[in-house]
Formats: structure tokens, C-alpha cells, sequence
């Protein structure tokens, strides 16, 4: 991963689904480190995410990954651009082997070195996989099936990571285990876009905060501009 990560920016942008407009303008983009998107149940998260990765369009506004014009780009083409997505649950292939996840991720490598390179990466970043490469990726630990789920967003090349929930569906033990293997990433060079309901673990990774409600962005800055975390979580995030 290169450390001079390009800035992913999207301005101003609406979106939604069918008549119903969830996005009123939004603004935001990708901080060094873990930039950390929060909001209540319905806020618009998820469409957000979802906006920035090519899976739902773009009404209007404007999406760009450096030099590069994404607004109207498809999925693929966003995954091309060296940004991926890691979906909630980490979205394993639970009845393929932990090398075939990985192939998967790096569909788009027609260079059989650097497939190798890549997954050399992964095993580097995450070696409690290199045993288990012949291994069903559903029978792996919640622990390790992150690990496989961010080995295959690796395999793209991407820069970028944007990451719905890593740590939905995991016990509280495991909760600190993947918010570490997501600032390995980070220390990689990698940038990252979180949505994260667990406020109060997440807030301690986060380099930037982004907070939405009902399709507005209501706060952005650094997570210490923020005075006291439970008045952030009563007042920002209704919870």
C-alpha cells in the first residue's frame, strides 16, 4: 500500500432510493488513519458508504479519488480506482477455503507475480492465516474470519478501505481484536471510512469523526474537539 494514500472527497452529494431522498447534501472525505462515520439507526450511514462505493448513484454532487472523477462510477470501477469495501459481517465465503476468499479478492489481477506479492501481504499483515490457507473460511474463529475478509479487500491493491460495522456480530471480547486488525491496515498506509455503532470503542481509533442524522451531516472534526462521549452519544446519536 502506498503511504501517500490519495484523498477519497465526495462534496454535496444527494442520493437515495427510488422517490425517496435519504442524502441532503453531504459532505465528507477520507482523513490520514481511521476517519470514523457515526449516526443513529436510519441516519444514512449505510447509503452513504454505499454512495461512496458506486452501489447506489449519485443524484448530484460530485465524488473524487484524487485526480480522479468517481461520481458516476460503477461498483467495479470503484474497486479499479483501489478503493474496497468490507461489508457488515465481513461477508466471507463461508464454504471456500481461506486461499480461494483471497483469489476472489484479487479477481482483477491478471499478473500471477503480483497476485503473489499481494497475498505475501496479507499472510505478512495477518500470519495467523498462513496455516489455515487450506482451511474453510466458515470454520475460522469470528477473529479470524475478519482477518480473512480484510486479507480479500487487500487483494484488490486498494488504498482505501471503506467498512460498515467490522465489529457487528462480535463478541465484546473480540471487539478490541478487530478494531487492531483494522489499524494494522492503517499502519500499512491505508486510509478507512468507518461506520460503527459501537460508538465507544470506535471513537477510541478514530483520527476524524463524521456524524449524521436523519441525511445531514451535524458534526465533523477531531474526536477530541469533542468535549464529553456521552454527551456526543445522547445529543448526536439519540442513543
Amino acid at each position: 500500500m502506498n503511504s501517500d494514500t490519495p484523498t477519497l472527497r465526495a462534496s454535496d452529494i444527494v442520493s437515495g432510493y427510488g422517490d425517496h431522498e435519504v442524502l441532503h447534501g453531504v459532505s465528507i472525505e477520507s482523513h490520514e488513519g481511521i476517519t470514523c462515520l457515526f449516526g443513529p439507526n436510519g441516519s444514512g450511514k449505510s447509503t452513504l458508504l454505499k454512495t461512496l462505493n458506486g452501489t447506489v448513484p449519485v443524484w448530484s454532487g460530485s465524488i473524487t479519488y484524487g485526480d480522479v472523477d468517481l461520481t458516476d462510477s460503477t461498483p467495479e470501477e470503484t474497486v479499479k480506482a483501489d478503493i474496497a469495501t468490507v461489508p457488515q459481517g465481513g461477508g466471507v465465503l463461508a464454504s471456500l477455503t481461506v486461499d480461494e476468499n483471497l483469489r476472489i479478492g484479487g479477481f482483477t489481477v491478471d499478473d500471477e507475480t503480483v497476485f503473489q506479492d499481494r497475498r505475501a501481504e496479507v499472510l505478512e499483515a495477518f500470519p495467523a492465516l498462513e496455516e489455515k490457507l487450506d482451511a474453510r473460511a466458515g470454520s475460522l474463529s469470528g477473529g479470524q474470519q475478519m482477518m480473512v475478509s480484510l486479507g480479500r479487500a487487500m487483494m484488490t491493491g486498494a488504498d482505501t478501505f471503506l467498512m460498515d460495522e467490522p465489529s457487528a456480530g462480535l463478541s465484546p471480547a473480540l471487539v478490541e481484536d478487530a478494531f487492531d486488525l483494522v489499524e494494522r491496515l492503517v499502519d500499512r498506509g491505508a486510509r478507512i471510512i468507518l461506520i460503527e455503532q459501537n460508538v465507544r470503542a470506535a471513537i477510541r481509533i478514530a483520527d476524524y469523526v463524521y456524524i449524521l442524522a436523519e441525511g445531514d451531516m451535524q458534526f465533523h472534526g477531531e474526536p477530541e474537539s469533542l468535549a464529553d462521549e456521552d454527551d456526543l452519544i445522547e445529543t448526536y446519536l439519540g442513543l
